[in-house]
């Protein structure tokens, strides 16, 4: 069907419908644009949540992400990226694909339909001036045949009155023939313009407004295809990237396969693991020596010498790391044998809680154990960790196990960056030789100044990995020897666990993971002043949390004792943990022990580590 031939008569409707189809076209366009607006929002906004959520470089996450399941989160926040890539593609084709090209096309479509209306408001003008042209030469015929009538009928009527001269008769005979003259020639004329706008007409009907509307059909028809054109592109562009979205979230997929639970609890183990043993049985302390001695200074004296301190300890706890220095020190420097009973006259013993004797709340040993294996680990009670200063060049801070990766982990940098400098020195090595058979390329002794440095540099790297596997040989040797003890001491364990000891001394290790045993029959352990130094200067003295009142006098002749007289009035710092001892101070530098049962304790619960424990 044409539309010049079925909608002749159209024209007004033709003009609002084609109208309409730009306004169409144009609204398809403006969803296109904000289709494109959202993609690009949306893959702007998953970039940001992608780089939000990815490892910083230097910091803890970077560590952490060596587990398969960080790996695998890693994987799902770069596959995102990728896959805001995609949306970033479809935002793109669809504005230069669709947008800009239907833009384009309805600048055209308008322009050509303006053309199109016009030649059919200037063939509409043309028809109606001939029908105007028509309408005139109709009336004026019309006009003169109604005047030729008129005058003929005078003449008869003059013509039939006798009363009437034949000059007069005459004179309206020739007006009526002048009128028939006149309606003839308007005849004729009125004959040539209606054939005129009749032929006018049928070329407008059937030939102008025809082509016209065929034009303005074509219009349309393309219009409506190059929609279903750009609809078809529209889907083809998420269509394209579906391969590349399935691609992203199979990698999604993979990598959520590859995690591992059994190899990141191995990864655990390898990143937390210290090296150090567990701590052994706590050796089991005879109090009942001193129940029995009498009231005499003979018996105290026996009982004295019964609490013999040359018992050398059967078991050390390897517990130092985890413990500041305060109560290091505490565990250190204190007695590690009964206490010695108050005098004869107001014996505690005797006279339990009697006037001179503060109540005693004992503390089980089991009770201070479960201290030690539940107080958190504070290494930060070492100088370099506490004052955030440069880690150790040996590592020396860490536990044994963490020193030797970490010394490993040197080595093999250092052994990459050697390679790095001989293959670059390879490299410049040929460069030379070239340079030397054809000057012309280059500077051959230029060259050889970089040789010089990058050997230098190599000497040097050497002497560095030199020193580290040092300290690696060190510590992997103290490692085995260790672990070769703890067999052997273990096996003398099971021989001896039967026999009873009166010494609680533990085993101490130093910070570079070596290993220091008093094998000797001293008494307690001597420190010197300047033994932990290095690791504690920095560390606060004990607050005071109460006061005591010296009611025997104490002479204090033991290491990690003082002494005391009668009446003396002094500052409390450490609680009794159940020992029979308690830790006093009388100014900054002179502090010690003295048996709980030879003072009266009045502490502050409200002071700030009056419940402290070990």
């Amino acid at each position: 069907m044409s539309w010049g031939t079925e909608l002749w008569d159209q024209f007004d409707n033709l003009e609002k419908h084609t109208q309409w189809g730009i306004e169409v076209l144009e609204k398809y366009i403006k969803f296109v644009k904000e289709r494109a607006e959202i993609e690009s929002n949306y893959a702007k906004q998953l970039r940001n949540l992608s780089k939000k959520y990815q490892t910083k470089k230097n910091s803890k996450e970077e560590e952490e992400s060596k587990y398969t399941s960080c790996k695998a989160f890693q994987t799902t926040l770069n596959e995102m990226n990728d896959y805001a890539g995609q949306h970033e593609v479809i935002s793109e084709n669809a504005a230069s694909l669709i947008t800009v090209e239907l833009t384009r096309f309805v600048q055209e479509l308008k322009q050509e339909r303006k053309q199109h209306f016009h030649e059919g408001r200037k063939a509409q003008q043309q028809i109606e001036t001939c029908w105007k042209q028509l309408e005139a030469s109709k009336r004026r015929f019309e006009r003169d045949c109604k005047e030729a009538e008129r005058a003929q009928q005078h003449f008869e009527k003059m013509d039939a009155d006798i009363n009437v001269t034949k000059a007069d008769v005459e004179k309206a005979r020739q007006q009526a023939q002048i009128r028939h003259q006149m309606s003839d020639d308007s005849k004729g004329d009125y004959s040539s313009v209606l054939q005129k706008f009749n032929r006018e007409q049928h070329e407008h009907y059937f030939t102008h407004i025809p082509g016209i509307f065929q034009k303005l059909q074509d219009m349309e028809e393309k219009r409506i295809g190059r929609m279903g054109e750009s609809l078809k592109t529209y889907a083809d562009i998420d269509r394209q990237v579906v391969p590349i979205i399935g691609k992203c979230l199979d990698g999604i997929t993979k990598s959520a396969e590859s995690i591992s639970e059994k190899q990141d609890s191995q990864m655990v183990v390898e990143s937390f693991k210290s090296g150090f043993e567990p701590p052994g049985d706590i050796d089991f302390e005879d109090f009942t020596q001193n129940m029995k001695r009498t009231v005499s200074d003979t018996s105290l004296t026996k009982a004295d010498s019964k609490s013999d301190p040359k018992v050398p300890s059967k078991s050390r706890n390897k517990l130092w790391p985890f413990i500041k220095k305060n109560k290091l020190m505490s565990l250190l420097t204190s007695p590690h044998q009964p206490p010695p009973p108050p005098p004869a006259s107001s014996s505690p013993s005797a006279v339990p809680n009697g006037p001179h004797s503060p109540k005693q709340q004992k503390e089980p040993l089991s009770h201070r154990f479960n201290d030690f294996m539940t107080s958190k680990p504070k290494m930060h009670c070492f100088r370099s960790l506490k004052r955030g200063g440069s880690t150790p060049e040996d590592f020396s801070n860490l536990p044994p196990e963490q020193r030797r990766k970490k010394l490993q982990q040197k080595v093999d940098e250092l052994n990459k960056d050697i390679q790095k400098e001989i293959d670059q020195r390879d490299a410049l090595t040929k460069m030379r030789d070239v340079y030397t058979k054809n000057p012309q390329m280059g500077d051959a002794a230029s060259v050889g100044q970089k040789l010089v440095e990058i050997g230098n540099n190599i000497e040097k790297l050497r002497v560095e990995v030199q020193k580290f596997e040092g300290w690696l040989a060190e510590v992997e040797g103290r490692l085995s020897a260790r672990n070769d003890s703890s067999r052997r001491q273990s096996g003398l364990y099971d021989t001896q666990n039967t026999q009873t000891v009166n010494n609680c001394a533990q085993d101490r290790e130093s910070p570079d993971g070596s290993y220091t045993e008093d094998h000797s029959q001293e008494p307690e352990v001597k420190v010197t002043p300047t033994e932990f130094d290095d690791d504690f200067d920095d560390e606060e003295p004990l607050p005071t949390i109460g006061t005591c009142k010296a009611i025997y006098p104490f002479d204090g002749e033991n290491e990690g004792t003082i002494s005391v007289t009668e009446g003396e009035i002094l500052k409390v710092i450490e609680e009794d943990k159940g020992d029979g001892w308690t830790r006093i101070r009388r100014s900054e530098e002179d502090e010690g022990y003295v048996p709980t049962s030879y003072i009266e304790v009045y502490l502050d619960r409200n002071a700030k580590g009056a419940m402290t424990y070990i």
